[in-house]
Order: C-alpha cells, then sequence, then structure tokens
C-alpha cells in the first residue's frame, strides 16, 4: 500500500498539521519535531505530492483553465507552458473546454472549494465567468481578455504592435494598395490589430486598399479572396488578422493560379504551427505561448497568495517571423 500523510504523522507520533508544515519548510516547526518527521518519512521512504503539499496549504492543489477549443496550436502551446509551470509549484491542472458559460463541467470547476485558481484563455463570454469566479472568491487571471478589467490581473499581446509591424512590413517592400481581414469585433485583439495596421499605413500617409471582417478560420479567408479574385480587386499586399485567415486566402489564390507572394504578399498572426508547414511558408506575427503561459501562472500564484493584492496586466511583445509569402512589390 502506498505510504501517505498519516502514516508519517503517524510513525512521527506527530499531528498531520506539523507534517503538513514541514512538507512546506515552515519555520514555525521545532527543530525536534521536524528531525522526527524526516526521520519517519526517511523511515517509510515517503515521497511527498502535490496532494500532500495541498494539504498544509489548506487547498486543493488544482488550478483550473477554461478555453474555447483545443484545435489550435497557439492555445495549445499556452495550455502546455501553463501546465508546466505548474507541476512545477505542485499544481495540478484542469481542463474546461467549452464554448457555452453554461457548461455543466465548467460551472462544477468554477465552484468553490474545487479548484485554487482559475485562467481564462481568450474568453468569449468574460463577463458571465468574471463574475461567477467573483461570487465563488476564486483567484483568476485572463489571457487575451476581450475587455479591460481592473478587478483581473490579466496577459496580453501587444496586438496594437503586430498589427503596425505586419503593415510595416508590407510597406517597406513597396506595397502600397495594402488589405486588412480583421478578426471578430468582439475580441480585443482583433480591434487594436486593425487600429496597429491603419497607424502604420496613416504614419506612410496611405490608405487602407479595403478592410473587411472575417471570422478566425479557414473558410473566412478563402471566401474573401475568392470574392476578392471574382471582382478583379485583390490588392498587392494583405495583413490577416490570424494565420487560418492568411491561409484560407493562400488556398483561394493557388487554385485561382495566383502565385504567392509574386502577385500577393501575405501577413498572418500568431505563428501556428501549420504557418511553417504550409507552403509557401507563412510571414506571420508569432504570439510567444510559452511567455505567456508562464506569466499567467506567475500572475495566478501571486493572485492567490494574496487576493487583495492591486491587479496588473501584463503586456507581452509579438516578434514579426518573415517567411516565404511575403516580397518586394515588383516595379
Amino acid at each position: 500500500m502506498k505510504v501517505n500523510i498519516f502514516d508519517v504523522a503517524k510513525r512521527s507520533g506527530l499531528s498531520v498539521v506539523t507534517v503538513s508544515r514541514v512538507l512546506n519548510q515552515s519555520s514555525t516547526v521545532r527543530q525536534k519535531n521536524k528531525e522526527k518527521v524526516l526521520k519517519a518519512m526517511e523511515e517509510l521512504n515517503y515521497q511527498p505530492n502535490a496532494s500532500a503539499r495541498s494539504l498544509a496549504r489548506g487547498k486543493t492543489g488544482i488550478v483550473g483553465l477554461s478555453l474555447s477549443n483545443l484545435g489550435d496550436s497557439f492555445f495549445d502551446g499556452v495550455v502546455k507552458e501553463t501546465n508546466e509551470r505548474l507541476r512545477e509549484q505542485g499544481y495540478l491542472l484542469a481542463l474546461s473546454i467549452s464554448r457555452s458559460s453554461g457548461d455543466a463541467f465548467r460551472r462544477s470547476l468554477f465552484q468553490e472549494d474545487r479548484v485554487d485558481g482559475v485562467i481564462l484563455l481568450s474568453p468569449t463570454e468574460e463577463d458571465d465567468y468574471l463574475l461567477e469566479l467573483k461570487n465563488n472568491k476564486i483567484p483568476h487571471v485572463l489571457i487575451d481578455n476581450s475587455k479591460n478589467h481592473p478587478s483581473a490581473s490579466s496577459v496580453i499581446v501587444d496586438n496594437f504592435k503586430g498589427g503596425y509591424e505586419a503593415a510595416k512590413h508590407l510597406i517597406e517592400l513597396g506595397h502600397t494598395e495594402i488589405a486588412h481581414i480583421s478578426g471578430p469585433d468582439p475580441f480585443l485583439s482583433s480591434r487594436e490589430r486593425e487600429r496597429g495596421f491603419l497607424a502604420a499605413l496613416g504614419e506612410a500617409g496611405l490608405q487602407p486598399y479595403r478592410v473587411e471582417r472575417g471570422t478566425f478560420e479557414l473558410s473566412s479567408g478563402y471566401e474573401i479572396a475568392t470574392r476578392w479574385i471574382d471582382s478583379d480587386t485583390l490588392p498587392s499586399a494583405l495583413f490577416a488578422a490570424d494565420d487560418y485567415i492568411a491561409l484560407g486566402v493562400v488556398d483561394a489564390c493557388l487554385n485561382r493560379g495566383i502565385r504567392i507572394p509574386e502577385r500577393l504578399s501575405i501577413v498572418g498572426f500568431d505563428d501556428q504551427k501549420l504557418a511553417s508547414e504550409f507552403r509557401p511558408l507563412l510571414t506571420t506575427v508569432r504570439q510567444p505561448a510559452d511567455k505567456i503561459g508562464a506569466a499567467a501562472v506567475e500572475l495566478l500564484l501571486e493572485t492567490m497568495a494574496d487576493p487583495a493584492k492591486r491587479k496588473k496586466t501584463v503586456r507581452i511583445g509579438p516578434t514579426l517571423i518573415v517567411r516565404e509569402s511575403t516580397a518586394r512589390k515588383p516595379t
């Protein structure tokens, strides 16, 4: 039978609370009692786990992460980094994958005493989520939130900078007919990427060739590009609000014999896995999933340790990754 914290307490002749304090390196334990616990652990070959450490903290040792889907390599990267950082701190990660605020598992996950904290990754129903967390007094952190919430800490990418750098790259290649397919308006990231795009064009004395609202899907880029091709209104360059939109445009162009980047230069956003596998390799703005996940965990641990601590926003800079889908405009 596996040895547990209660076995150690019995062998040492001390309480479970004292054993727990020793496991968490508390300075309040007498040296004599500490030695008794350590001796009992050695005799029983006891290896403390996350559950044992959680008992000392009076916590569950579980952190919840809520997101809408895992069919996205960027989200996947954030989840993996979050899980690794939490594991290092002795926490387990529980995922809730749902587009609905009424999802039964997510609602049970957010109940008091089920989790020690929650990370919301790109929530689509922020207000409902935050109200539920606040009512249950659960520490929480937002990633890629759509609104500014002074009462919650958050981690966001500098999407304005990303949109600005994408447009600037195309301008420096000599393009003047530059279009933008934006993401859904409810997303702050979509609005900020568009704002950065327009700022770069404005600095260069250019007007956008056109701006159209899309969705973060391949089909959205494909449909819009096909319409442009059919109406002979294809620009010379395009900044797409995410890689899926960009790759949908690439697909539509290749199906019509339009060469990229010779006829159309394209920049995406996210640096999804497909961006470096789909030919031509996609120039894109990379969101650093590892830094985002690590920052979210750090913020959440701070909030869990001191719920009254002033909330803050961590802004992380993206990086333009130049590949094969952009080129200088032919003269």
